[in-house]
């Protein structure tokens, strides 16, 4: 009899794990809440926080028309500015940078100050245009030494 009962909790423990295991795991290492700096009067920006969220991130938004001194404040370089700029584990993200990219970022930790995809390629995060093809960007790895390539992407697909 016990072994029986052994053998039953074994099967009632192992269809706990099947039905709520992958629940269970996003909650065992969430994604850090990414805090996002965009002007109040920008529609692509919202479109990219709509992005980190389908993703699985949370975001706070912070509206200012001061992005530009936020940028300076966490150090982006001039020729790598986009719209919005937005600080995530201890990283900086500059624009469209595609939430797969920051995920990768988090989960590698480069020595390196962040993420940033250069002005707003048309079809990266937030910056669909119908009828129009993707373009293709790298996202750059920037604050160790000379920027980098991180990742190439056409629209939302690493390539």
């Amino acid at each position: 009899m016990s072994s029986c009962t052994t053998r039953r909790s074994l099967l009632t423990g192992f269809s706990g794990v099947l039905l709520f295991g992958p629940a269970s795991l996003s909650f065992v290492q969430p994604w850090p809440k990414v805090t996002v700096t965009k002007d109040p009067s920008c529609g692509c920006c919202a479109g990219w926080i709509d992005h980190l969220r389908a993703s699985g991130f949370t975001a706070n938004v912070v509206e200012t028309v001061e992005v530009n001194r936020v940028k300076v404040r966490l150090g982006v370089p001039r020729e790598l500015a986009s719209c919005h700029t937005a600080e995530v584990g201890g990283y900086v993200l500059e624009g469209h940078v595609p939430a797969d990219a920051i995920k990768r970022l988090l989960s590698e930790k480069p020595s390196a100050k962040g993420l940033a995809v250069p002005g707003m390629p048309v079809g990266s995060p937030g910056m669909e245009v119908e009828g129009s093809a993707p373009e293709t960007y790298d996202v750059v790895l920037f604050g160790n030494g000379k920027p980098k390539i991180f990742a190439r992407y056409r629209g939302r697909d690493a390539i």
